[in-house]
């Protein structure tokens, strides 16, 4: 294929702003699906992805399609192959997009025209630019009865500082102006770059492509998608992992159509994908290089490692699961490079696996991917994040997990992140966002008219108060029309402590947190009656505390369950019943003193959701 025939292009946008829709309605027009097989999110394979209407995994494709007349005379040729990256629109899974905006040389922002720019429309906007791509500016659900179409036109023609009439109106819904859309991108979106190759492997057109995804198959191992940036590779080549320095034979080549399709060669400028039979975890990787193994180059700049923000333990509920948890963390790195694993024991919940999210939702997708792909019964501690402790021995530590936290008396100084946040709001609301930005350590430290009456805030606050609900309370706070996009800056001093969970008088590490010091003894009140209403009650009667500076804060028992066994003696002296009642009031005794209280899946569950 002529790189001058191919349009490498990606789609991104703030959360729920149609970028499925239209990649849809793209599939459709373009033949690449039939209309009969067409369903909503097709690009969206995951069942997770289906359920919650929001997209995870980047996902590649190619399309086919043959220029309108009206878009000939700025193009060179009538056919044309689009290969489309939908990319995920939440902040968690920014580094799926940046890795997808390395593989394409434009990018679609899509602004929907009921909301208008939004938060992460700025960050994902930022990324673009700094990639430098291409910019298609394209305005969607011009169909919506709440559509504020030419408004939003506005919004973003000065925001990208372009004319209005460069701004493209589509319905991802009806179709319309999608044809219009597709012939743009094929006359805006240059043809396929080779920047990044040497200058000697361009001149022997040696294979070099860039790895930014891969998944794992169990029967054909790890099969990696790659853009391809000089030479071609076909099935039986020999190739190489540059930064890996591992050697293997291309089981096959192909192409994303939208399901995995063989073909002959993969060719300067495509973006496919090559099945490399190799089954050991750790050789492939983001970012490395597959080429020829005489190419002697360097190899091709790669991506940023990723680094987690938020960590939480996962343990099986049965240590003999163990195995299997390791096994379904390795298959998940293979498909999602983003979060990282490590062995790690406790004295309550025994050997388990400490892990690092790039955000909350991104810790639940993984562990509910765990549950349902794997069949496993886990228990997930309370997530939190990195601190830095310098301790009054002279040391200094990072602490991941709250219940190795030092105690308050050891330490000098606690650095956390800080992370700059822009908050999109109407003015209407800015009073009540106030009120939670100063519970939540918020800094306000600009504020400027944004669009047609929206206030755009920028603020710094501690990446630990982000966790603690705070996308949850701007929602509601702003009945939804409130935006959110952050990114972490830097580290700052930190005034906090540990805050330890006891039940039955033994401490539970999976529900120990580190808080700020001002609100210790209200989330210790708040942790304590949450746990009273979703505690199972047992046969005997047990304590729930919460405990910091070595003293008991907040304290509740959880009466047992009254059970009668003399109740069910009939006839017979009453001293019979009565011997029996003194027994089981000595069983209860005893339970108390040695019993132990089983935590069910769900309570862990419920509390790192902060749902009752």
């Amino acid at each position: 294929m002529n790189p001058q025939h191919i349009r490498n292009f990606s789609i991104i946008a703030h959360i729920d702003h149609g970028k499925s829709t239209l990649a849809d309605r793209m599939l459709e027009i373009t033949g690449t699906i039939e209309k009969r097989k067409m369903q909503e999110q097709v690009l969206d394979s995951m069942e997770l992805e289906r359920e919650r209407g929001i997209t995870i995994k980047m996902q590649p494709v190619r399309m086919k399609w043959r220029i309108t007349e009206s878009a000939q005379s700025s193009a060179p040729a009538n056919d044309y192959i689009l290969n489309l990256i939908d990319t995920p629109g939440h902040i968690d899974f920014s580094y799926e997009v940046s890795r997808a905006l390395r593989a394409v040389e434009g990018s679609i922002l899509l602004v929907d025209a009921t909301q208008g720019v939004q938060a992460q429309t700025l960050t994902t906007l930022n990324m673009a630019r700094e990639a430098g791509l291409v910019i298609i500016p394209v305005v969607s659900k011009i169909d919506s009865p709440l559509a504020r179409t030419e408004e939003v036109i506005n919004e973003v023609a000065t925001l990208l500082e372009c004319e209005e009439a460069d701004v493209i109106k589509v319905s991802g819904k009806t179709g319309e102006g999608v044809e219009h859309l597709l012939n743009e991108v094929v006359r805006r979106v240059p043809e396929p770059s080779n920047a990044l190759v040497a200058p000697a492997a361009i001149a022997s057109n040696a294979f070099n492509a860039l790895i930014f995804d891969f998944q794992y198959s169990n029967h054909t191992g790890v099969i990696v998608y790659v853009r391809v940036m000089s030479g071609s590779a076909k099935k039986r080549d020999r190739l190489k992992f540059k930064i890996a320095d591992r050697e293997f034979e291309a089981i096959d080549v192909g192409i994303f159509a939208p399901a995995e399709t063989p073909t002959a060669t993969l060719s300067a400028g495509e973006i496919g994908y090559i099945v490399t039979g190799i089954k050991e975890p750790g050789i492939a990787s983001v970012g490395d290089t597959v080429a020829s193994p005489k190419d002697t180059s360097e190899p091709l700049h790669g991506y940023a490692v990723p680094r987690p923000v938020v960590w939480a333990s996962i343990y099986p509920e049965s240590q003999d699961d163990l195995p299997l948890l390791k096994q379904a963390l390795g298959r998940l790195r293979l498909s999602d490079s983003a979060f990282s694993f490590e062995e790690e024991a406790s004295g309550t919940l025994g050997k388990g696996y400490r892990c690092g999210f790039l955000g909350m939702l991104h810790l639940e997708i993984i562990t509910e991917r765990l549950r349902r792909e794997f069949n496993l019964n886990l228990v997930v501690t309370m997530p939190t994040i990195t601190y830095e402790v310098k301790l009054k021995n002279g040391k200094s530590v990072k602490v991941y997990s709250p219940s190795l936290f030092p105690d308050d008396h050891d330490i000098i100084e606690v650095m956390e992140p800080i992370v700059l946040l822009k908050i999109i709001t109407p003015p209407a609301y800015l009073s009540g966002l106030m009120k939670s930005l100063y519970d939540h350590e918020g800094e306000v430290v600009g504020t400027e008219n944004f669009g047609d009456n929206r206030t755009l805030l920028t603020l710094n606050m501690p990446l630990r108060e982000l966790m603690r609900n705070f996308f949850d309370e701007v929602k509601s706070i702003s009945s939804g029309y409130a935006s959110i996009s952050y990114d972490i800056v830097d580290n700052r001093k930190a005034d906090v402590v540990r805050m330890d969970v006891l039940i039955a008088d033994e401490p539970v590490p999976a529900f120990a947190r580190v808080v700020s010091r001002r609100r210790v003894e209200q989330d210790a009140e708040t942790t304590v009656e949450r746990l009273h209403k979703i505690l199972p009650r047992e046969l005997f009667t047990y304590k729930i505390q919460a405990t910091a500076f070595g003293r008991i804060l907040s304290s509740r028992s959880l009466s047992g369950v009254k059970k009668d066994a003399a109740g069910t003696l009939s006839g017979g002296d009453i001293t019979r019943k009565m011997k029996l009642r003194e027994k089981q009031k000595e069983g209860r005794k005893r339970l108390k003193e040695h019993g132990s209280v089983i935590i069910p899946q769900e309570v862990f569950v419920k509390m790192m959701r902060s749902e009752d």
